[in-house]
């Protein structure tokens, strides 16, 4: 759980993190979706950190910003809104449900790449 970011919900702030690798998964509708990867995120106006990890996807926004394989360890800075989801197994056809609250880091903006 990322309970730095559960203090939070519902703000938009500016975060960095370090770039780790460009990857893919499979979106609602069945396509391949490209992703990206950032490590070490830490919130810049309290300098605390606040995961290890997000995926985001790789968005029109990241792309201007010169990201590309071959980049990894580049640090990011960026704004995005601190938003509450769920995540965990649920089958409800026998009756299971592992569901659990996380936060997240949504609609990432005004992303630049710190040399």
């Amino acid at each position: 759980m990322r309970k730095a970011l559960a203090k939070q919900n519902g703000i938009r702030k500016k975060f960095s993190g370090v770039f780790a690798r460009i990857g893919k998964k499979t979106n609602f509708k069945g396509y391949s979706e490209e992703t990206i990867l950032l490590n070490s995120i830490t919130d810049l106006e309290t300098n605390i950190h606040v995961t290890d990890h997000i995926w985001f996807s790789f968005t029109k926004g990241f792309q201007n910003a010169g990201l590309k394989e071959g980049k990894e360890g580049v640090v990011i800075e960026f704004e995005a809104r601190v938003k509450e989801y769920k995540k965990g197994y649920v089958n409800k056809g026998l009756n299971i449900n592992e569901s659990r609250i996380d936060w997240k880091l949504s609609n990432p903006t005004k992303i630049v790449i710190k040399k």
